[in-house]
């Protein structure tokens, strides 16, 4: 009979030092899910959270696109949603809050460019039970594979 095997395991604490949350304007409700996670990681933990929000451009058509006014007002309202965002975070106690607009494809610029100018050490993503290929939330395989921190996709 072989000898039992032992494993060399402790279990330790693992703190997050700061978190980003990928919010889709186009997608509330998985959105809401993981804005809440996010909120209530990082009011426990006491640490800064980021919101990020991305205007997907490949989303406008030629004329949408062509048009400053129209890619402006998007950006706004994109810009003002997060202000909701950022109110709501503080009131539920998240003491520290930046919010991000990007532009682009979600997954890219989030891992390319707001990752690394935020640097948090987790990034907290929705997505939605049956994806759609224009939702944030169907960024997050994208997110877990290429984002250097631990990443959570809330449904």
């Amino acid at each position: 009979m072989s000898e039992k095997r032992q494993l060399n395991i402790e279990v330790e604490s693992m703190h997050y030092q700061k978190l980003l949350i990928a919010i889709d304007d186009d997608d509330t409700t998985s959105s809401k899910r993981a804005f809440n996670y996010a909120c209530t990681v990082a009011k426990a933990y006491q640490i800064p959270m980021g919101i990020v929000s991305i205007l997907e451009t490949g989303d406008l058509n030629i004329y949408q696109s062509l048009s400053p006014n129209i890619v402006a007002d998007r950006r706004a309202e994109i810009a003002a949603d997060l202000e909701i965002y950022v109110q709501k975070a503080q009131e539920f106690g998240v003491e520290e809050v930046t919010p991000f607009v990007g532009e682009g494809n979600p997954g890219h610029v989030i891992v390319e460019e707001i990752i690394p100018s935020f640097q948090p050490d987790l990034v907290i993503v929705g997505s939605k039970t049956k994806p759609s290929k224009h939702l944030i939330g169907t960024h997050a395989s994208y997110l877990s594979k290429y984002a250097p921190c631990s990443v959570t996709v809330v449904r």
